[in-house]
């Protein structure tokens, strides 16, 4: 096995460290051992698996992991509502999703088919004909169907020339295929976290357009629910905007994650692939005392 140094105590020092992807188990394309195997190709020594409220293809990427020297942390990608907006909320788990987050994974798998039904019945409205079954097909597996397998479906039917189209003119934010009353309240999946021995993190939150102190109050709002930390880094950003973010984290003692948000192979970003982080005071997420089995040396 491959060994490790402990990552280190600031985030611009980091590589080789991915705590946002997907996999099979929820709208990747890649199966659980794959994404580990493309992982340790590209390199990375500490990875998390989030797939969208779901823990399923846990067990299968930590085993692949533990095989190939790769430190694994579970983890998932709840979907949350806040002020009319679908927010995402990362729960890192130093152990086995357990307690009122195991309930909590329960109901979002329940909410995410009521939610495929709904979507379907909108998108059926702008053309594209049995929608639940076509987004089925795009999914490719029985598991709770995602936008982005309507954006597929909407693709392959010849509505739109793109996914990015799809999202633009049916599935992102304010459209019709944009259903957020499934989805429980922000407080109400940072407690499921916590409750789990976990610690939440604000996903990607430049992504969701809001002003400056619009975030500020997300920000204020997830950290009066126990939110600990929040994604400096998603992907590809600004680094003007990246430097703003690092100054909110810092103003409420926010810990710092970063990820690809890595969903399948070809696309704009891989595992490991991001911006570079800028200098800042914000603590690294690995360096949360509840993480701390996961920041050690590989043994």
């Amino acid at each position: 096995m491959i060994l490790h140094s402990e990552l280190p105590a600031s985030l611009a020092e980091c590589q080789g460290v991915d705590l946002h992807m997907h996999s099979t188990a929820s709208d990747g394309a890649l199966s659980p051992v794959d994404l580990v195997a493309l992982c340790h190709r590209r390199g990375l020594t500490h990875m998390a698996l989030t797939d969208h409220d779901t823990v399923a293809g846990v067990a299968a990427a930590a085993s692949a992991a533990e095989a190939l020297g790769i430190r694994l942390l579970p983890a998932t990608e709840l979907s949350s509502q806040w002020q009319g907006l679908n927010i995402h909320v990362v729960g890192l788990l130093p152990g086995e999703a357990q307690g009122a987050l195991s309930t909590g994974l329960e109901s979002q798998a329940q909410a995410r088919e009521a939610r495929a039904e709904e979507i379907a019945a909108r998108l059926e409205k702008v053309g594209l004909s049995n929608a639940l079954a076509r987004a089925r097909e795009q999914a490719g597996e029985q598991r709770p169907l995602g936008r982005p397998d309507f954006a597929r479906a909407l693709v392959d039917a010849g509505l739109v020339p793109d996914i990015a189209t799809a999202f633009k003119k049916h599935l992102g934010s304010g459209k019709p295929g944009d259903v957020k009353a499934h989805w429980p309240y922000l407080s109400e999946v940072v407690e499921w976290i916590v409750d789990s021995g976990g610690v939440a993190v604000l996903a990607h939150p430049l992504r969701y357009g809001l002003t400056r102190r619009k975030r500020g109050l997300l920000l204020d709002a997830f950290r009066e629910a126990g939110g600990e930390a929040a994604e400096l880094i998603s992907g590809f950003q600004n680094a003007d905007a990246t430097r703003d973010l690092a100054r909110q984290l810092d103003e409420r003692g926010l810990y710092g994650s970063l990820g690809s948000d890595f969903h399948f192979p070809g696309g704009p970003v891989a595992p490991g692939a991001m911006s570079p982080v800028p200098r800042t005071a914000v603590a690294p997420v690995w360096t949360h005392p509840r993480l701390s089995t996961f920041a050690a040396r590989l043994n």
